[in-house]
């Protein structure tokens, strides 16, 4: 055994500080034959319960302990100190705490709590009143250089440490101690002078430890690249370290031994403290927060209220109709599951709050997950989905043979979210509720981009690394499997090229570290008192929120505590906006869960794949392929969500063929048959291997749900396990062992990627309900979308394009007609104004006060400003509305009224003046003494399209009159091969084609002195990032101009959730179709063309011959479409003759194929 421990050790939850995760720490203890090891992260207690398991599973003993940011001489509520040896203007200094037992740890998460609540400045800090009164359990070291005592020694005070040093001695007692620490900086020797001296003189015994940053003695660079990847100013040598030394890693016992030899009892003391901590922390147990049950109940006691209101929830389900026999004894069998697992105060907590909401009319989702299987929590309203008329199981929620917690996630209106937190503050207690932590780590990808950006490494270069990195299920490969795995990184692996080798190396060390804290998207603590009191809380992210300590596997397996999912959709706002917009403009009162499921215009909607802005559905890929599928139920719906996934995503065209019996559906045994129909014998579902291992092996559903899960983790010896138990009991049901091994081979594959049916069929009833508003109440839902996300341009541009589509007029902006959110006024949209830059709602109201009081509308430019209050429709004010069309019903262009502002604000002004005179003039209104004429616009040239539009669209972020991509639609339904908008369109690694406007353009000088350019590039869909190298650049940057449309051909490359495009060869668009085209499809109708037609355009052809083959693609009526290639006759594709076919046939009437 080693005859020194370390305590005084920093991992990665020291955010970026240390270079060393939980598993590293605990495997170098355990390499090192240490019988224990401490935990002490700057002020925090992140990543104790991971410790604390896995160091116990390691057979060594856990220190959980904190180096605290204490303030000494003060309070922690002050703000800053010039006090010599503190940090200028930060007033804190570092103590070493560790816990001896529960006590302690309990004291160490409530010191960790009030130093984020009580102390934050810079850091959380504490002073000597709070840890005096939370001292109990704790020991207590002097730590570092920076610590209470060692920083007076550095700075020449010995009475002062002395004076601290007999402070913490009174506290403390004999667990206090001096620590001691040589990493041979100049300052450590002031410190290895005085501490044996103070250590004699007061009788404080010594400790000797290393105040470790990462584990190996070669991470001293990667450590230091790490403190430097906040740096963005790249004024910095990533050699040079930061902490001037190199000896902050895991030194062996015989390294401390030997540092520390002539300091009596320094590290023996270490075994000493070691010996004091207490193998008595507590983590886990259940602490749900207690429901008020209501004095006039029935019941007394949270298991029979809790039955109580199921039962009285299940009679309204049905509505006072007799509930059938098997809703009966499900019902039956979930209450006595969840009353024996202790569950009946979660249910009782959630349905509160759920329905506390929808009184409060803030729309709930019909549920996520695994708890739409649940018949009670259909009857207590958590859900809206009748788990018996999809045949969702109870056992994926919750599985008797499984000990865990319920997982209830729901889904609210996101601008109301907040609003049920805090009904959910009110009811527990303010103290009681916070939200709950959560770490961004260095991905492999994300790794090597920072480490790069430090090493000053072109971004290129290490873009050419990256792009070949695959995921996986969404998870993406760390550097070693990818090295290993993908040839493309063969010669990045076997590289001699030093610059590589380093990238690789210290991107390595930092793989999966976490970078930064933040607060988790959704999650929500409830405690039955103050959260401090069972998990040390926090501040993390920009805005300082109050999350708790843990993250959110931990809350519930270490600290027993309620934790939930509380998620914002914004789908649900869209629902409620458009349900109000009916109510308005058409007096319905409609309620969402009340409209029929077999609407066959909303089916319709879907195979027509006309699903832009259909929950789940919207993308180009899904689009496509609903149209194949022609779904005509809920459950075609929820199939196809379900198989809309990587993995899954190569059965669709199998179950699509099986739907129209163009492939045989088959199956290995009846029994399978039942189970497999309503997805034609693919297996998509979770809940469908759960059934075949029931039914054909005859396990019970508990049972099968854990084989269920053992496939999804791939543990090869659960699984061998599994196998046996499975064959074994299908050849007791009489099902021949080869085809028993068969179905398990076929479930085993398609396990691992099964989708939870309860959440498919619940997020699908939410895509049918937008489906049914669109599909019937175009205007609103259209509208109410726009209302939604109008802070997000390129959602705007595919909302008013489909808005064009779906021949829904959208009205321009109107100061006369003035509205602050998209609303319908007879069928047509009325713009929005709250979209446009710099108009705010209290411009917009006053707008329709001024049109209110005045009766009439606005005639000029002088009339408006004359009319309303110029401290709210201002300059800045009158830019933006003007630029945006919302003056063009008034007298003049957009140029001369927005050159017209100034002197329109200032006639208005001297107008407001005279008429105030006029008020107590004798002679009335009347008087020309009084009257001011209107000046006349400046008389100069409107501006040209381009200019009107790139105008537009700096004060929307999109177009709005128009879309200069729309005179080149052919050609980007032609010659396009993604969609900007639509990343499932790219294909990583294949070269693309996109059309697009050119909305920015940035360009640098390279290492190389040559230009290079970064570009946006909207289309219809939305925008793409663009990257133009030098060479490139120098080739085809001559059409790289901003309001440019271009025809580009690059690479796609994943950067984060999104696409960046590198450029390798760019044209104007309008020269794309004389480049590519090979072919023109011309598309006739027979219904709209008669023999004229086709002698006019006979008649085009011969006057514009030339190479290009011209086909007829011919609509006619109740035959379907025939196409004819016309033998003899090319044409030249010249602007003269696409004008001429537009204007004869009108718009889209044909396409180019290359």
């Amino acid at each position: 055994m080693s005859g020194f421990i370390h305590l005084h050790n920093h991992t990665h939850y020291s955010l970026q500080d240390a270079a060393c995760t939980v598993d590293s720490l605990i495997n170098a203890a355990v390499k090192n034959n240490m019988p224990a090891v401490a935990l002490t992260d700057h002020g925090v207690m992140f990543g104790v319960s991971e410790f604390y398991k896995k160091a116990k599973k390691s057979g060594i003993k856990p220190i959980i302990g904190m180096e605290a940011y204490i303030v000494v001489d003060g309070s922690r509520f002050e703000k800053g100190s010039e006090d010599a040896g503190r940090k200028k203007s930060r007033h804190y200094n570092h103590l070493l705490l560790l816990a001896k037992n529960d006590t302690g740890y309990k004291n160490l998460s409530k010191l960790s709590s009030i130093g984020f609540t009580e102390g934050f400045y810079y850091k959380p800090r504490i002073d000597m009143e709070v840890l005096e009164k939370y001292k109990e359990g704790l020991v207590c070291t002097s730590a570092c250089a920076s610590g209470v005592v060692s920083v007076h020694l550095v700075n020449g005070d010995y009475e002062k440490a002395k004076e601290v040093s007999l402070r913490f001695k009174e506290m403390f007692g004999d667990d206090f101690y001096l620590e001691i620490q040589d990493h041979g900086l100049e300052y450590d020797k002031y410190i290895l002078e005085g501490v044996p001296k103070l250590s004699k003189e007061l009788d404080i015994k010594m400790v000797a430890t290393n105040d470790i940053h990462y584990i190996e003695s070669d991470h001293a660079i990667a450590h230091n690249i790490l403190l430097q990847l906040s740096d963005k100013t790249g004024e910095f040598d990533y050699k040079k370290l930061r902490y001037q030394t190199d000896q902050i890693y895991f030194k062996s016992s015989e390294e401390m031994i030997s540092l520390f030899k002539d300091y009596e009892g320094a590290v023996e003391n270490t075994l000493e403290i070691a010996s004091k901590i207490e193998d008595s922390i507590k983590f886990g147990g259940l602490h749900f927060p207690t429901f008020p049950i209501p004095e006039n109940s029935p019941a007394q006691n949270l298991d029979d209220y809790f039955e109580f209101l199921s039962r009285e929830g299940l009679k309204k389900r049905y509505k006072g109709k007799e509930i059938p026999q098997e809703a009966i004894e499900r019902f039956d069998m979930e209450i006595k599951v969840i009353r024996d697992m202790g569950y009946s105060g979660y249910f009782l907590i959630v349905q509160d709050f759920i329905n506390a909401a929808k009184d409060q009319k803030i729309p709930v989702g019909p549920g996520r997950g695994s708890a739409a299987g649940s018949l009670v929590a259909f009857a207590l309203g958590i859900t809206n989905v009748n788990p018996l008329d999809f045949d969702l199981l109870f056992e994926r929620f919750l599985n008797p043979a499984r000990r865990s917690m319920p997982d209830i996630d729901i889904d609210f209106a996101d601008d109301q979210r907040g609003e049920v937190i805090e009904y959910v503050k009110q009811k527990y207690g303010e103290d009681s509720v916070c939200q709950i932590v959560t770490f961004n780590t260095l991905s492999s990808k994300a790794v090597l981009k920072d480490v790069a950006r430090v090493l000053k490494i072109p971004i290129p270069v290490v873009n050419e690394i990256t792009k070949h990195i695959p995921s996986l299920f969404g998870k993406v490969y760390s550097i070693e499997k990818a090295l290993n795995e993908v040839p493309e990184l063969q010669p990045v692996k076997e590289s001699t090229d030093p610059v590589i080798q380093e990238l690789i190396k210290y991107s390595k060390v930092l793989e999966g570290m976490n970078r930064n804290s933040s607060k988790h998207a959704a999650g929500v603590v409830i405690a039955p008192g103050p959260v401090s009191d069972y998990v040390a809380i926090a501040r993390a992210g920009n805005e300082g929120d109050i999350v708790s300590q843990f993250n959110m596997k931990e809350l519930e397996a270490s600290a027993g505590l309620l934790k939930m999912d509380f998620l914002g959709l914004r789908t649900l706002s869209i629902i409620r906006d458009t349900l109000n917009l009916v109510k308005q403009t058409r007096n319905i009162d409609l309620d969402i869960d009340d409209i029929p499921l077999d609407d066959p215009k909303t089916y319709e909607l879907f195979a027509k794949g006309q699903t832009t802005a259909i929950f789940q559905f919207e993308s180009g890929a899904m689009r496509e392929y609903l149209k194949n599928l022609q779904p005509a139920s809920l459950k075609d719906l929820a199939a196809m969500n379900a198989l809309y996934r990587p993995g899954p995503m190569d059965q669709i065209p199998d179950f699509i063929d099986r739907k129209f019996e163009r492939k045989k559906v088959e199956y290995l045994h009846e029994v399978l048959e039942p189970i497999l129909k309503e997805t034609y014998g693919i297996i998509v579902y979770q809940e469908q291997v759960i059934q075949i291992a029931n039914k054909v092996a005859g396990m019970s559903l508990a049972d099968a749900d854990l084989l269920r899960r053992a496939m999804g983790k791939k543990d090869a010896k659960a699984m061998a396990e599994q196998r046996d138990i499975f064959v074994k009991g299908a050849v007791e049901r009489n099902i021949p062992q080869k085809i028993a091994e068969q179905i398990f081979t076929d479930i085993e594959k398609f396990a691992s990627y099964g989708f939870n049916k309860s959440h498919a069929v619940a997020y699908s009833l939410v895509a049918y309900q937008t489906a049914y508003l669109k599909a019937n109440y175009l205007p609103e839902f259209l509208a109410a979308n726009l209302s939604n996300e109008f802070g997000n341009p390129d959602k705007v541009s595919v909302l008013l394009d489909d808005c064009r589509k779906m021949k829904v007029k959208v009205l321009p902006p109107s100061v006369n007609n003035p509205s602050t959110k998209f609303s319908v006024e007879n069928g047509q949209i009325i713009f929005g104004m709250c979209a446009i830059k710099n108009v705010g709602i209290n411009a917009v109201e006053a707008l329709k006060e001024s049109r209110k009081k005045l009766g009439r509308k606005f005639n000029t430019i002088f009339d408006l400003c004359s009319n309303t209050d110029n401290r709210i429709v201002n300059k800045r004010v009158l830019e933006g509305l003007v630029t945006a069309g919302a003056l063009d019903e008034l007298t003049g262009f957009r140029s001369q009224n927005f050159a017209a502002i100034e002197t329109a604000l200032d006639f208005a002004s001297k107008a407001k003046t005279a008429k105030e005179k006029q008020v107590g003039s004798l002679f009335g209104e009347d008087s020309e003494e009084f009257k001011i004429h209107e000046p006349e616009l400046p008389n100069i040239q409107p501006w040209d399209d381009k200019e009107k539009l790139a105008r537009e669209r700096e004060v929307l972020g999109f177009y709005l009159s128009d879309h200069p991509l729309r005179k080149f639609e052919s050609e980007f339904a032609s010659f396009a091969t993604v969609q900007l908008g639509e990343p499932d369109t790219f294909t990583q690694e294949d070269n693309v084609r996109a059309c697009g406007v050119i909305t920015e353009v940035k360009t640098k000088i390279d290492k190389s002195g040559r230009k290079m350019a970064f570009i946006k590039l909207d289309d219809f869909t939305g925008s793409c990032e663009c990257l133009m190298f030098s060479k490139i650049y120098e080739e085809f940057g001559k059409c790289i101009e901003k309001e440019n449309t271009v025809l580009v051909k690059g690479r796609p490359e994943s950067s984060g959730d999104s696409i960046k495009l590198h450029i390798e060869e760019a044209f104007p668009l309008n020269e794309a179709k004389q480049m590519l085209a090979k072919n023109i499809i011309i598309y006739l109708d027979s219904e709209k063309h008669d023999k004229d037609t086709l002698l006019s355009l006979k008649n085009i052809f011969n006057e514009n011959k030339g190479g290009v083959q011209v086909y007829l693609c011919i609509n006619n009526s109740g035959k379907g479409i025939e196409k004819y290639m016309l033998q003899d006759i090319k044409i030249d594709l010249i602007d003269e003759f696409i004008s001429k076919i537009t204007d004869l046939l009108k718009e889209n009437s044909f396409r180019y194929t290359v």
